[in-house]
């Protein structure tokens, strides 16, 4: 078959790594790891059906989830800290990964998604293909930190339906305090663009609710950071209007390994998750998601153990 992505510029991407702005150039084929952690084997940590998505992606079946493993971004209040440093994980072939698709699929699946994959884009664009050619039919979900290269995004053309991407910060001071990336905000606007591009605006399944093509962006509201949350949501309705869903997210989880970062080792107020929905609303954004009460613990976070793999 012909592949987005043939074995010789598998070779070459992964030689002389620069698929994300980190720009590591580095050998994975040789085992060489860069910013991700990651060589050029496929890493996965669980590949399960998750329940916890946005209602239009885990509908009651449930989201056909693949966990990568290893990160670009590695953010320092990371909700799944152990496999974005690679801790958690076994190696996955590629004709392995796409069999776990069409299982997933099997399973009743409401879509597959991918879960923090951008250092494995080519090896992901093959291995769709393999599970396409073989039956996969649902559809496929990418989701992402929005580090992205525009050229990268571009080799999953035509094989992504809907894209879950996350807008973290607007501010450099604080991407590159928690993400190790002052750039974040104009490289993840870039790739949002992109990520329009390819799949434009949203479409439903009038029957199950679910959705079939589209975008919807994720913005975790962090601890005392109202000013650059109401920066973000300005900016996505201002750049598109209701052409895309916003997900505006309160389950921030402070977890053990940041007890020595003070302003980060708490929770979302009540009060402060309320005046951004109101600020939301105020600004004439319709198309979004809210979460209840009750998110931010630890049983949110699914076990990465191995399932499905």
């Amino acid at each position: 078959m012909s592949f987005h992505v043939t074995p010789e510029q598998l070779t070459a991407y992964m030689s002389d790594c620069t698929l994300c702005p980190r720009n590591c150039h580095v050998n994975r084929s040789a085992g060489e790891i860069g910013f991700c952690g990651q060589t050029s084997e496929i890493t996965a940590a669980r590949a399960a059906l998750h329940y916890w998505e946005e209602p239009c992606i885990s509908g009651t079946c449930g989201s056909g989830a693949v966990f990568f493993s290893g990160c670009n971004l590695q953010c320092v209040f990371c909700q799944n800290h152990n496999i974005a440093l690679g801790k958690d994980g076994r190696i996955v072939s590629l004709e392995r990964l796409s069999e776990i698709f069409i299982g997933l699929q099997e399973r009743g699946a409401a879509n597959i998604n991918l879960v923090t994959g951008s250092h494995f884009i080519p090896q992901i664009a093959q291995a769709l293909e393999l599970a396409k050619s073989a039956g996969l039919s649902i559809p496929v979900v990418y989701n992402t930190g929005s580090y992205e290269k525009v050229s990268s995004l571009k080799l999953l053309d035509g094989l992504v339906d809907i894209y879950l991407p996350d807008l973290k910060y607007q501010s450099a001071a604080l991407s590159s305090a928690y993400s190790h990336a002052a750039d974040y905000f104009t490289v993840a606007v870039d790739a949002i663009a992109e990520m329009f591009r390819q799949v434009g605006t949203p479409v439903f399944d009038n029957q199950t609710g679910l959705m079939k093509r589209g975008i919807i962006v994720r913005h975790l509201l962090l601890p005392g950071q109202s000013a650059d949350s109401k920066h973000i949501l300005r900016y996505l309705h201002e750049a598109y209007g209701n052409d895309v869903y916003v997900s505006i997210m309160n389950q921030y989880t402070p977890l053990p390994h940041v007890a020595s970062l003070p302003e980060l080792n708490r929770t979302i107020t009540d009060t402060e998750y309320e005046k951004i929905l109101a600020f939301a609303d105020r600004i004439g954004i319709e198309n979004g998601f809210m979460q209840e009460g009750g998110t931010a613990q630890e049983s949110f976070i699914p076990e990465f153990n191995g399932e499905g793999l």
